[in-house]
């Protein structure tokens, strides 16, 4: 009991519960599709998945990351992308089913930076970003080898830095976010209002490995996207590390390439010299190891 924490990793599209050691192993794991409906048929479906992994042995604490906005201060949470969820108690409701041990919560984003600088490509880096890139756009800060979340735990989440000023709208209520030019659907949709005759991400790497201009240039313009991104967020956070993953990332050099590119273009001050970008390790399960590590990182 002493060495294993719960971890639960809380998004739009699935459910992830997991029980994870000192060291950032998982040790046990299960998942299942966030349902669509009412704020109580989630929730249902975020304690069950939570049972299937705990058993008699017990935890020493619980780390909660969940799509946001989040607020650290009241516990509550208030997903973009699940809106039955507005200001849900989710530490709260977390606490009353595991009592007695400590609960924290943050952002996805956040715990994904965590888990990376705690077990994956971040490890020994000082300052850095860590960034999902799949149906959304996300991220998290771990400054001076600390998780940094601000006054409400949301800080880091880069999906919304501006990058396109006369862009298209984002459900955040802006436009131009990163989350609407580099997140799969919005290339996908920009493909297909040039003629690609595709339907998701998957194919739209491989049309772009084929050799599709337009799935090219499609991955070309997100990439150029999370790229303006980090070097507007390294510039004021003089960092020195981006670690980028998601299901899009997978793509490899056709989001590295130009993230690269735009990062050789637009981070030229002198402090940004050693800035490095580099692929994500722990893949789906680096939410669950970084909401762990808000608990149990040493």
């Amino acid at each position: 009991m002493a060495d294993r924490v719960l971890a639960l990793d809380i998004g739009g599209t699935k459910i992830a519960a997991g029980l994870v050691d000192s060291t950032g192993s998982v040790l046990r794991k299960a998942t299942c599709a966030t349902p669509v409906g009412d704020a109580e048929l989630i929730w249902a479906a975020v304690s069950k998945t939570m049972h299937v992994v705990l058993d008699t042995g017990g935890v020493r604490a619980v780390g909660i990351g969940c799509a946001g906005p989040v607020d650290v201060v009241t516990g509550t949470v208030g997903p973009i992308n699940m809106p039955t969820w507005q200001r849900f108690p989710l530490r709260d409701r977390v606490a009353g089913e595991v009592p007695g041990v400590p609960v924290e919560l943050a952002g996805d984003g956040m715990c994904i930076a965590l888990g990376e600088h705690w077990a994956g490509a971040g490890r020994g880096s000082r300052f850095m970003i860590g960034i999902v890139v799949s149906t959304g756009v996300g991220g998290g800060l771990v400054l001076d080898g600390q998780p940094f979340g601000g006054r409400t735990g949301n800080a880091g989440h880069l999906g919304h830095v501006v990058v396109e000023p006369d862009g298209l709208p984002c459900t955040c209520g802006g436009r131009g976010c990163v989350e609407t030019v580099s997140s799969g659907p919005m290339m996908v949709r920009w493909a297909r209002e040039r003629g690609w005759p595709g339907t998701d991400a998957i194919e739209l790497e491989r049309s772009a490995r084929a050799g599709d201009g337009i799935a090219v240039a499609a991955f070309d313009r997100g990439g150029r996207g999370v790229g303006l991104a980090i070097a507007a967020t390294a510039a004021v956070c003089d960092l020195d590390l981006a670690v980028v993953g998601g299901g899009v990332a997978r793509a490899g050099d056709l989001l590295f390439d130009p993230i690269r590119l735009a990062l050789s273009m637009h981070a030229g001050l002198s402090y940004l010299g050693g800035l490095r970008v580099v692929r994500a390790e722990l893949d789906t399960n680096a939410g669950l190891v970084g909401a762990a590590g808000l608990v149990a990182r040493c």
